[in-house]
């Protein structure tokens, strides 16, 4: 056999490989003849990759189920599934001031999950990646798995990234949190901007060809699918609203700039409250510690200091509503992150104030049902399509360890 006929035929073991897996991934337990059906491939390939694939730690051939798996003529069909303890997937949502961390096996079921609050700006760079660890490491032992098991961990921050994971280089809280984490956290890493995986998790709920994901709590960021993709831009910059910094500091004052409905919420009542003409609630909370959760709460209440920011609220949203609409052409914006269970008032104003005579019709305003685990869920989501669409870059922990007695996890 010649150097290119070998060559040729390690490819097409490859392809057959990488087929017989994406399957295997979207399945529980599956045949031979199941695979041949969805693959195409013949029953002998399909045994022979499927024994390789065995081989290599990525499936487990099981029992033949009893009569209901025999052919009318004769031996039970062999059947297989995917090995549980080939690996997980983490997802991380490294925020300003919190890290959320979780662990989902191949198929992305939950195996676990933690929370802690941090000071990003005393911990620095460093201090960042060393939280993440630890807080990965940690929810890796609750699972009874640790880091060798890691196939790939996908990290969402809160800065533009482009596409080889980097975040420009004149933005100094941009680097802070983008901190390096690529080299500190366990299997391979992935960096994205975490309102693009907070669209990913959204388009894995509802699919759209065209649709805003906007994570609003402390700050405004919008993930963005057009004609079923998720744009990005040169730098990473797409759907960062840096337009809002210039709108409200040349054009409107006291609007928050590229602030998130959260914050704007917790803001203007902080200050509303030494200003505002009528009674509130509000005032029974020291001012420096109104939240978002606060103004909300006061205006189903029927707070009227809280009311009106829910109205300029409301029109801030409408407002950024028609610009996406008129240079997207989306046909829904969803709002996400941790306020979202409580911004249907919002969303019922921004929707009174949409124009109805644009032309075209405009978007659908909704609430995300995923809560504060938007950005991790997403997370977990981008990770596991990556393993599904490129397969043959990871390698199964048995591979990675030379330990072929395949140990189940604790």
């Amino acid at each position: 056999m010649d150097g290119t006929t070998a060559s040729s035929t390690q490819l097409l073991r490859q392809i057959n490989s990488e087929a017989l897996l994406r399957f295997a991934l979207q399945e529980q337990v599956f045949t031979a003849g199941e695979a041949m059906a969805a693959t195409g491939l013949t029953r002998a390939t399909v045994l022979g990759v499927c024994d390789g694939l065995v081989h290599a730690g990525w499936l487990e051939e099981v029992g033949d189920g009893g009569e209901a798996s025999r052919s009318t003529k004769g031996r039970p069909a062999r059947r297989y599934r995917l090995r549980e303890s080939a690996g997980v997937v983490v997802g991380m949502d490294a925020g300003e001031s919190r890290l959320t961390t979780l662990v989902a096996d191949l198929r992305g079921r939950e195996l676990g999950k933690r929370c802690e609050r941090i000071d990003s700006h005393t911990l620095g760079c460093a201090g960042r990646v060393a939280a993440a660890r630890a807080l990965i490491d940690r929810t890796l032992s609750d699972a009874g798995w640790n880091a060798a098991d890691v196939l790939l961990t996908v990290v969402g921050v809160p800065a533009p990234v482009d596409a080889d994971g980097m975040s420009p280089e004149g933005g100094e809280f941009w680097q802070l949190m983008n901190s390096g984490f690529a080299s500190g956290l366990p299997g391979e890493v992935l960096i994205e901007n975490d309102a693009n995986l907070a669209a990913v998790a959204e388009q894995a709920q509802e699919p759209s060809a065209n649709v805003a994901t906007l994570l609003s709590g402390e700050r405004f960021g919008a993930g963005l699918i057009v004609d079923g993709r998720l744009l990005r831009g040169r730098q990473g910059g797409a759907g960062e609203m840096r337009f809002l910094d210039v709108f409200d500091t040349k054009l409107v004052s006291d609007e928050g700039g590229s602030d998130g409905l959260g914050a704007l919420a917790r803001t203007w009542a902080r200050a509303g409250v030494n200003t505002y003409d009528g009674a509130s609630s509000l005032r029974r909370i020291p001012e420096g510690n109104i939240s978002a959760e606060d103004v909300f709460r006061a205006a189903r209440e029927g707070d009227p200091l809280a009311r009106d920011i829910i109205a300029r609220l409301g029109e801030r949203l409408a407002r950024i509503t028609v610009a996406l609409a008129s240079l997207l052409d989306i046909e829904r914006v969803v709002v996400a992150g941790g306020i979202s269970s409580a911004i249907e008032p919002v969303l019922e104003r921004a929707r009174d104030l949409l124009p109805t005579d644009s032309g075209l019709p405009l978007p659908h305003l909704v609430a995300s049902t995923l809560g504060a685990e938007v950005v991790v869920r997403g997370a977990v989501e981008s990770g596991l399509a990556g393993i599904r669409r490129e397969p043959a870059a990871f390698l199964p922990r048995a591979a990675r360890t030379g330990n072929h007695a395949f140990p189940t996890p604790n």
